[in-house]
């Protein structure tokens, strides 16, 4: 596909922004895949980026690694305070989430792929059956012996007493339902975000590097069933000489911007959310 990038002002540019909006005005069925460029504007740091979060401390990568993790019960005294300490749980839905749950009312969004762990999707109104969270999800913990899975706010309240909090039915080491380096993605969860891609017509993919795979192949999944492919990032990725459109401008703009010309099904263009 010949690709349009685009660097000036979203509403000005007839090559990217205009192109893009009416990309997203003609789909049928659109799915979105989200990375941590969409929390950003929340207050929640990405990982590799100018600011990221391993960029700036390259030592809290390791604290990401699922062997560490479990054999090491120093590590994971830290991890638990890190956790409690999180952004999320401060974090509020900005602009680019209110906008996807707007897309949702037009009829025309198939799902939300995120490999976000943060809730704010849905938080931003969307239903848990339309986001699929490839990556976990921050608001649960799970055993990692028997599967256990308790909310997060139940075990967090524990660690005044537990540094280490166990599974209150074995005993088992507990961490937070997300996936570690060297943890194995929940096969069910890819098969539904490979469908998701594969359904589509467009492909949205918005924050996100596109260069943690198995999810960056998912682009290749939807261009093989001919949805159009659409990057909105502010970093090249490996997949923007295979789109149809790249925008380099902030998220927080371009989203609300681009679904603002989404019509509903059998209408004309959507004017329901002017104040995002």
């Amino acid at each position: 596909m010949a690709s349009t990038t685009s660097e000036s002002a979203p509403f000005a540019d007839p090559d990217g922004f205009d192109r893009a909006a009416e990309l997203m005005a003609t789909a049928g069925r659109i799915t979105v895949l989200t990375g941590a460029g969409v929390s950003t504007d929340s207050g929640i740091p990405d990982f590799r980026g100018p600011n990221g979060l391993w960029t700036q401390n390259p030592n809290a990568q390791a604290f990401s690694d699922i062997d560490t993790y479990m054999g090491d019960v120093d590590v994971r005294r830290q991890v638990w305070l890190q956790r409690r300490a999180h952004q999320a749980w401060e974090a509020a839905p900005n602009a680019a989430h209110r906008a996807l749950a707007a897309l949702d009312t037009t009829g025309r969004l198939n799902s939300v792929i995120t490999q976000n762990i943060d809730g704010l999707h849905q938080r931003a109104g969307l239903s848990d059956e339309k986001v699929i969270e490839v990556h976990g999800t921050l608001l649960r913990v799970m055993c990692m012996n028997c599967g256990l899975r308790t909310p997060s706010a139940t075990v967090l309240a524990r660690l005044d007493e537990e540094s280490d909090p166990r599974c209150v039915s074995c005993g088992g080491i507990q961490k937070s339902d997300t996936i570690s380096f060297g943890q194995l993605l929940d096969p069910e969860v890819i098969e539904r975000a490979t469908t998701a891609a594969r359904e589509s017509d467009l492909f949205l993919a918005v924050g996100t590097s596109l260069t943690v795979h198995p999810v960056a192949g998912l682009c290749d999944v939807a261009m093989m069933a001919r949805a159009n492919l659409v990057i909105v990032n502010a970093e090249p990725t490996p997949y923007d000489d295979y789109a149809s459109v790249v925008l380099r401008q902030p998220i927080g703009e371009v989203l609300p911007g681009l679904v603002h010309r989404v019509p509903k099904r059998g209408h004309g263009i959507f004017h329901g959310f002017e104040d995002l």
